[in-house]
């Protein structure tokens, strides 16, 4: 895939839609997303990670993967990528944020070495409920 093409932006948005229903981010997102500098993409035929490297951090903006193929190592296998490459860029730290009651989330990312590092209080709206709050994850690279 190249990373600026509009199919690659469409397919991102598609994908991000059946991950996250709620909120999902359109193809122009992804565009623009994608032509920024530090822009980074790691795809797998059922799962991608986006990601951005601003000096010597890379912060993970989202990680998506077709429900039907959840916990099959799709997610895990774009992380462990992602870690490679942005080391290699020169990114000494990555982070995240990740929505508190996002438990499968949360397990991947501990199981691949992040820890607690902040939190935004109320940061993640719920259609009739209380809004999450954003968990800010860190780890070395």
């Amino acid at each position: 895939m190249t990373p600026g093409s509009a199919d690659v932006a469409a397919w991102l948005a598609e994908l991000h839609a059946r991950a996250y229903g709620d909120r999902p981010w359109s193809a122009e997102e992804f565009a623009d997303l994608l032509a920024s500098p530090g822009a980074l993409l790691v795809t797998r035929p059922a799962a991608f990670l986006l990601a951005r490297r601003s000096f010597d951090e890379a912060e993970i903006l989202t990680l998506a993967t077709d429900p039907a193929v959840r916990r099959s190592g799709n997610a895990r296998a774009c992380l462990d990528e992602f870690h490679e490459r942005a080391r290699t860029d020169g990114a000494v730290d990555a982070f995240l944020e990740v929505a508190e009651d996002n438990a499968p989330a949360r397990a991947l990312y501990a199981a691949a070495g992040y820890t607690e590092a902040g939190r935004r209080r109320r940061y993640y709206p719920r259609p009739g409920a209380p809004a999450a709050d954003a968990l800010v994850l860190s780890r070395t690279l």
